[in-house]
């Protein structure tokens, strides 16, 4: 039998760009000890970081994509080697489509499902996806922070964006810049609201989700 390869660490200069300023991001609006799911965690970079700055955050990374998987569990290795980070559990595979969500590393509630660059590479129906697996996975003060760019009526869009958004629907007609409008909409049919949107570099946006205050409330 041939010896397993070793996991590929792979880097994405955006990840690389946008790491500090969510993570400043976070640092305001978590506490400073809960649990934490990544949706689409992709190459690593983000959750490595994150846990790293975070010490008393247990993080779970996840991705649909092998190679993905991969690259987070090397992101993951080098971040062991540089620093004991023991609540940087191993990555695990997750679809958003697939109900209820697989995930065994954290069985309790959790305080924050993190995801970013998703939605826009992603069918539309993973966004509703997203936002059921939050509401049904997601402690009574938890929070969903997405990070991305997106389509907000009544504001002109970045040429950046506008060029980015008609590459994504060439590459694959079902991706695709979502409308802001639409997400929060998608949230408020889980039984989530939009409470803070804040404006980030390179045209994107941080958008935080919480669950719908009690009637009266």
């Amino acid at each position: 039998m041939s010896p397993a390869l070793p996991p590929i660490r792979q880097t994405s200069p955006a990840a690389e760009r946008n790491k500090a300023p969510i993570l400043a991001e976070l640092l305001r609006l978590l506490p400073a000890q809960g649990a934490a799911l990544e949706v689409a965690a992709g190459t690593g970079q983000h959750a490595a970081h994150f846990a790293a700055h975070l010490p008393g955050w247990t993080w779970q990374p996840t991705d649909p994509d092998a190679a993905a998987l991969s690259s987070i569990a090397a992101w993951r290795a080098q971040a062991q080697a540089q620093a004991h980070l023991p609540g940087l559990l191993p990555p695990q595979q997750l679809d958003v489509l697939a109900e209820p969500w697989p995930v065994t590393g954290l069985p309790g509630p959790i305080d924050l499902l993190y995801c970013a660059n998703m939605l826009h590479i992603a069918p539309w129906a993973c966004c509703a996806a997203l936002m059921r697996g939050a509401a049904q996975r997601l402690a009574p003060a938890g929070q969903l922070i997405t990070y991305g760019p997106y389509l907000v009526e009544g504001e002109p869009t970045a040429p950046g964006n506008l060029a980015f958004d008609a590459d994504l629907r060439q590459r694959n007609p079902a991706w695709g810049l979502r409308q802001l409008g639409a997400v929060a909409t998608a949230a408020r049919a889980a039984g989530l609201q939009l409470h803070e949107q804040v404006a980030m570099p390179a045209n994107n946006r941080l958008l935080v989700f919480r669950r719908h205050p009690p009637h009266g409330g």
